[in-house]
């Protein structure tokens, strides 16, 4: 064996042996969007769309299966035939310019507080999968203990300011319950802001509750402590959970993403521009009605589209239509003064694979370029959503360490244009040893500490690795390193003291 053979692999076992050593958290730092912002449609178009909007929620109609819900709606001069909703255009302005422009999400750790709206992006992980993949298992069912590992891989994390919300469906907890385990879980685990439960009103009252024991309930009065995640049941319809979860938030005051869920081709037209016109009148209904149930509530428009393969029927991630309804809706959301959810690693590959990064990629351009502001399913998703990955979410987050740095724009500051080094470098010489370069050698280019940026020959000696068994290393390494946030003894008994009484409390439901 060569003598640089020898010493890499001492180098490398010197490595592994730190490995059981508690990682520094880095300090969350939002980026801000210093980048152009893509403009897909001229002024023309957005109107022409917008009006086209409006004539849905005026002619056609919204459906709202509550029946207080269409209570409110009445007393608000909305006309109603049946359970549908027939909204005058001009309280639509009215209503949306209620909602704020921009609102601090609250965490636990000061320094985790999160700004949505404006040039502010925010990077939450995966919501929803009930099945997890990795390299040693394969695809299986979500158990607690996947969520609670997701928990902590987001909290390890420098490139996802938020905790998310049902990052995996813990299978193994039972139905009625499981969202105490889950909002417990995020408190426990992380202390960066976290999403509350919305399969019902009486789940995300306890969330509700569970914010108010960790931050006190006049502070949540006053503060957005929770996020709920309310999707419009494609085409034109809000379903009594929905709306029940929304109005509860709505009257705590916390914060509201109003979601069209829509596959062009099945839940919307195959046209684009018209699924936008659906899209844009689904928002504006759910986000005018959570301003008549509470003025001032902060609301984000919300934009999920994708088109289904009309030959299968399959749905289609990372498809260039889906890319050219984010560019248009976040248009929209921009016109209404309002922040802007959608984007994320979309792929509908069912392992971490070339197609899965590229349709990824795909889909997380557009979404930096649009300037969105919340990107829920920045890291994990696989299987068209279906499942979270774990080796995905590791590949995921060093993509959006890279974002991180290209939206930083273009440094054309005294250091940016380093003037004083092109004139003394001569035409023989180079830049490696300059002071300039020294000064900035450590933050002039975003480095990631996970791709391989070695020769051939030094890859195949460590071992020949794919990124994806590296990541798989990876994510071991870090639950390996995790240490908990502290969290007040005293809050943390109350908490459990609730668990346990509403887990006596909630009826399974047959």
């Amino acid at each position: 064996m060569s003598r640089d053979r020898r010493k890499r692999r001492v180098s490398r076992r010197k490595r592994q042996q730190t490995d059981s050593k508690s990682p520094d958290i880095a300090k969350i730092t939002q980026p801000v969007h210093k980048l152009p912002t893509f403009e897909l449609l001229n002024e023309e178009g957005l109107e022409q769309i917008h009006n086209a909007s409006l004539e849905i929620l005026s002619d056609v109609g919204i459906d709202f299966y509550d029946d207080e819900a269409q209570t409110i709606l009445k007393q608000h001069g909305v006309r109603l035939e049946g359970d549908t909703a027939f909204f005058d255009r001009e309280m639509i302005a009215d209503y949306v310019a209620k909602a704020p422009s921009q609102f601090t999400q609250i965490a636990r750790n000061s320094d985790r507080h999160v700004l949505i709206g404006g040039n502010h992006i925010c990077f939450a992980p995966v919501y929803g999968p009930p099945f997890v993949y990795n390299m040693d298992r394969g695809r299986r069912e979500a158990t607690l203990e996947d969520f609670r590992n997701f928990i902590k891989l987001t909290y390890l994390s420098p490139w996802l300011h938020h905790s998310g919300g049902t990052i995996v469906e813990p299978t193994d907890e039972p139905t009625h319950t499981r969202h105490l385990d889950m909002v417990y879980s995020h408190i426990k685990y992380s202390d960066k802001p976290f999403m509350g439960s919305v399969t019902s009103a009486e789940n995300a009252a306890d969330s509700v509750r569970m914010a108010e024991i960790l931050f006190g309930a006049e502070r949540l009065a006053e503060e957005t402590a929770v996020v709920g995640l309310i999707n419009i049941s494609s085409p034109r319809r809000l379903d009594d959970r929905m709306l029940g979860a929304l109005k509860v938030y709505a009257k705590a005051r916390q914060a509201l993403i109003i979601t069209p869920f829509i596959f062009s081709g099945a839940m919307a037209p195959v046209g684009i521009a018209g699924t936008l016109v659906q899209l844009n009148a689904e928002a504006l209904a759910g986000i005018v009605f959570t301003q008549m149930v509470n003025p001032g509530t902060p609301v984000v428009y919300g934009a999920f589209q994708t088109n289904i393969d009309l030959q299968s029927g399959a749905p289609v991630f990372g498809s260039p239509e889906s890319q050219l309804t984010l560019y248009a809706a976040g248009q929209l959301a921009r016109r209404h003064g309002l922040p802007y959810r959608s984007g994320g690693m979309f792929t509908s590959s069912k392992i971490p694979d070339a197609q899965a990064a590229y349709e990824s990629v795909m889909v997380m351009l557009p979404a930096v370029q649009a300037r969105v502001n919340f990107v829920l399913h920045a890291a994990g998703w696989l299987e068209g959503g279906l499942a979270a990955g774990y080796e995905k979410f590791v590949m995921d987050n060093e993509l959006l360490g890279m974002y991180h740095k290209f939206i930083q724009g273009l440094d054309l500051s005294e250091n940016g244009m380093a003037m004083d080094a092109l004139r003394t470098v001569p035409t023989d010489g180079h830049h490696l040893g300059t002071p300039h370069t020294i000064q900035n050698f450590r933050e002039a280019f975003h480095r990631s500490d996970f791709f391989d940026y070695n020769s051939f020959e030094q890859w195949r000696d460590e071992g020949g690795k794919t990124a994806t068994e590296k990541a798989n290393g990876r994510y071991k390494q870090l639950l390996r390193q995790y240490q908990p946030p502290p969290l007040d003894p005293a809050t943390d008994e109350a908490l459990q003291a609730f668990m346990t009484k509403r887990k006596e409390e909630i009826k399974p439901e047959y």
